[in-house]
């Protein structure tokens, strides 16, 4: 009767050799490993960011309901408005910077558009497009994910 010998369990790579990815010869860098799913700090803070984008998007909108039924009609507030609040000395700089440093195309019918959608809207995109970045990879079809 043959003994149970369990398959050994596979080494770390030595501290010299974490940016190379060795199965292909070529360097990794961390970001690279982040999207693959490698990383989970980067996915835990997009998740975190998106979490809270999410969770300022139902407040917005419980704002926005309570101010609609206090005056009985329909109250949104725009996301530049909120921003205007949120930063006073700051988002009057957004504009010229925007028009000079990016496009001035992106100023007017990009941003503007998304300034001028409510908070809640805006947040809870964000907040969506960010879990769907982060989200875990799909198993493989006809890879067993248990360990043997």
């Amino acid at each position: 009767m043959r003994a149970y010998h369990p398959a050994p369990l596979a080494r770390k790579p030595p501290a010299g050799d974490r940016g190379v990815d060795r199965a292909r010869g070529f360097a990794v860098d961390e970001a690279a490993r982040a999207w693959r799913g490698e990383g989970g700090v980067f996915r835990f803070v997009l998740r975190f960011v998106a979490l809270i984008l999410l969770a300022g998007a139902f407040a917005a909108a419980v704002i926005d309901g309570a101010r609609s039924l206090a005056a009985q009609q329909l109250a949104l507030t725009p996301m530049g408005t909120a921003l205007a609040y949120a930063f006073p000395s700051k988002f009057p700089l957004l504009q010229p910077f925007v028009e000079r440093r990016l496009h001035p195309l992106l100023w007017d019918p990009v941003l503007l558009a998304i300034l001028s959608a409510p908070a809640f809207l805006d947040m809870a995109v964000i907040g969506f497009f960010l879990f769907y970045l982060v989200r875990p990879r799909a198993p493989a079809i006809g890879v067993s994910s248990r360990a043997r």
